[in-house]
């Protein structure tokens, strides 16, 4: 029988839901321990956070395992963390994963999924969440017997599961489309979202990361978009601070690049942030400041007090700078404090004194004098405490996904322009040599300054975070130590160094083992680094064709014509697709796609759903499967094959929304570039087409 719908009443009684917002445990790799997730639902309490999100990809039970129940003993692990989370006011909703192999159609299959979320429910669980991320797409025979898409499958089994449950007040849903990079054509016309927009049942909820999977900005109009496909307000689940994608990478930058206008257009937003726990530190707090500071635009008191940076800024409610502030001096706290015995020497040895003991102590234990050094030796090391300076230096060093820290920026800049100039560097004093060593002696104090951190990091107290941190900052330290080295050389105040100019360096002299050694034989390796000398490719963007276009469009194509011909133009084999290119005629309807680069237009993909006229003008005769024409080309600067993929599986899309059975396209012979790109796609073959001259050749595919 279904329990009492909680939702329902909620909504009856005209209740406001609460705005969702906290931490989502989402991430690839070694969980968070009970420990952790403890001391997580106290921190969410303080900081006025109420949700934390269970959904462990490396739990085996909660995704790979999905059907097998908890052992008494997980389950009593299981009872004490949903306990804890309601001591600490935080909504504790547990996910499961079923989309690797569920069968959606077996009625079995779906009373398997209500048996294990029962048992979760009488953990004490109260909200629940399904999802059905990084998944394929592909349904089994039964299910597309059963169903008339993917979408239809999820949306049914979910809106059942939500019934059987009593319809919870948070039921989550992720789908398989969770952002807009997926979504095929695009948000608007993607027929996965309308599904579920127009079938989910209303008392269930949308995660939903924002335009990529891990989005640099979030602004409200995308939000407004895809509100209006699902048909209510998403929650964000937010990969700004995640790293399981790179383990040479952690974020330890403020929550940004999210107006406060986004809260009251969201259900809520959840952070999925670092693997390792206590660097999360920052992601966290700043994203409860975020969320407090919505406040201030209704006549509340603002969370953060504006710097000058942020007063010249879009956002008149939050400040990323001032949040990081406040999360970094709080954090220095829990630095200082010990976390366990065994921890760091006094910072000052000579205050060491003998416990007093009945015991006869061991060896190690005998109270040996203090060594005192003399005038000529070496001073003794003296740990000095952590600063609020060096922890916003390490946040700058691991900052976010798509930028650096400001220190950050400066060192690389300072780096590149000293290498640059090394010329510079003669016997003549110069202008030029006066300025080069001036900015290297600054780039040195940097570099000292990121040593001093590393080594007050490595004596704090709290040996938890420092173990979470250690791998990186040691192997920033290593970087800035090869840099250095290479600039005092460059300098000539040492001589060239082993570690940097030699061609058989040591194993730690060099980064990437096998994984950097087959991104380095790539051709685009690099042209992602967020410091870019030379400058990274273009970012490219996909929007409808619209007539303004064609005379841009006959450009490329007469272009590509004249570049690929060693006749004139004249003496070419005429193709059906000459006359959507040049503008005699028009595409079908939502069946023309525009490609974009900071130049302006770089390509196209035009298609008729119905080439039959335009075959007979050409006197040939249409294959019979394939009776859609589309034509594609780029200008030869368009380097990077991936746009050109998305833009024909979008202009593909929109042919089997318009109807098409099936599309053919028509090539001359040395136009080896398209040849290559539609045979490398897999799904366009050779076709035998009656008519077509002696160099050109048709290849289609099936819709």
């Amino acid at each position: 029988m279904p329990k009492p719908s909680a939702s329902k009443a909620a909504a009856e009684t005209g209740k406001t839901r609460r705005f969702i917002s906290g931490v989502v445990e989402g991430f690839y790799g070694r969980p968070w321990t009970m420990e952790q997730r403890t001391e997580l639902f106290q921190r969410e309490q303080k900081w006025g956070l109420n949700t934390y999100l269970y959904a462990p990809k490396d739990d085996y039970k909660h995704r790979m395992y999905w059907r097998d129940l908890y052992s008494p003993e997980e389950a009593e692990k299981l009872v004490a963390l949903i306990t804890a989370a309601k001591k600490n006011g935080v909504d504790f909703i547990y996910a499961i994963s079923p989309g690797l192999d569920i069968t959606f159609s077996n009625p079995k299959e779906v009373a398997t999924l209500k048996r294990k979320l029962d048992q979760v429910s009488g953990f004490g669980c109260s909200s629940f969440s399904l999802l059905f991320d990084d998944i394929e797409t592909e349904m089994c025979p039964a299910d597309k017997q059963a169903f008339s898409s993917f979408a239809h499958a999820q949306v049914a089994v979910t809106n059942e599961v939500f019934k059987h449950l009593g319809q919870p007040d948070t039921f989550l849903f992720c789908p398989t489309d969770y952002c807009a990079a997926f979504c095929t054509p695009n948000v608007s016309q993607s027929a996965y979202l309308h599904t579920v927009g127009e079938n989910l049942l209303p008392g269930i909820d949308v995660l939903w990361t924002g335009p990529k999977v891990v989005s640099h900005h979030i602004t409200v109009e995308s939000i407004v978009e895809v509100s209006s496909v699902l048909k209510r307000a998403p929650v964000i689940w937010d990969n700004i601070h995640a790293n399981d994608y790179d383990p040479q990478r952690i974020f330890m930058g403020p929550y940004k690049d999210r107006p406060t206008d986004l809260i009251p257009k969201l259900r809520g937003v959840l952070t999925n942030p670092n693997c390792e726990y206590y660097p999360n530190f920052v992601a966290i707090h700043t994203l409860a400041t975020w969320c407090r500071s919505e406040g201030g635009r209704v006549g509340g008191q603002r969370d953060v007090e504006m710097s000058d940076d942020d007063k010249a800024g879009s956002d008149p409610c939050y400040s990323p700078k001032r949040a990081l502030t406040l999360a970094l001096t709080d954090w220095l706290q829990e630095f200082l404090s010990t976390d366990q015995p065994g921890g760091p020497r006094p910072l000052n040895p000579t205050h060491l004194k003998k416990e007093s003991s009945d015991e006869e102590p061991m060896q190690t234990d005998v109270g040996d004098p203090v060594y005192v050094p003399g005038s000529g030796d070496n001073p003794l090391f003296t740990a000095e405490p952590l600063t609020l300076d060096d922890l916003q230096l390490l946040s700058e060093l691991f900052y976010l996904p798509y930028e650096h820290g400001s220190t950050a920026r400066t060192m690389l800049t300072e780096l590149d322009w000293l290498k640059a100039h090394r010329e510079a560097v003669g016997e003549a004093e110069t202008e030029m040599t006066a300025e080069w060593r001036s900015r290297a002696k600054c780039f040195d104090v940097m570099c000292v300054a990121v040593f001093t951190m590393f080594n007050r990091l490595s004596n704090a107290p709290n040996r938890s975070i420092l173990y979470d941190l250690y791998n990186y900052i040691c192997d920033i330290k290593s970087g800035v130590t090869l840099a250095r080295a290479y600039v005092k050389q460059l300098g000539g105040q040492s001589r060239p160094s082993a570690q940097v100019m030699t061609d058989d360096p040591e194993p730690w002299g060099f980064r990437g083992g096998l994984s950097g050694e087959f991104q380095r034989m790539l051709p685009c390796h690099g042209n992602r680094d967020l410091f870019r000398h030379p400058p990274m490719t273009s970012v490219y963007s996909i929007r409808p064709f619209c007539p303004e276009d064609k005379t841009e469009i006959q450009k490329i194509h007469m272009e590509m014509q004249r570049g690929k011909a060693k006749a004139p133009a004249a003496a070419l084999p005429a193709l059906i697709s000459d006359g959507l290119a040049g503008g005699q005629l028009s595409p079908s309807p939502n069946c023309g796609l525009v490609l974009e680069d900071e130049r302006g237009v770089c390509g196209y993909a035009l298609g008729l759903t119905d080439a039959t006229a335009a075959a007979l003008n050409n006197q040939r005769a249409l294959p019979g499967d394939f009776p859609s024409l589309v034509t594609m080309q780029l200008h030869p600067r368009v380097t990077d094959p991936a746009p050109a993929r998305r833009m024909i599986d979008s202009l593909l899309s929109l042919m089997k929304t318009s109807g098409s059975r099936g599309v053919f396209c028509e090539l001359r012979q040395g136009d080896r570039r398209m040849f290559d790109f539609y045979s490398k796609l897999g799904s366009f073959t050779t076709l035998k087409m009656a008519g077509l001259p002696q160099d050109v050749v048709a290849m289609g595919t099936s819709l």
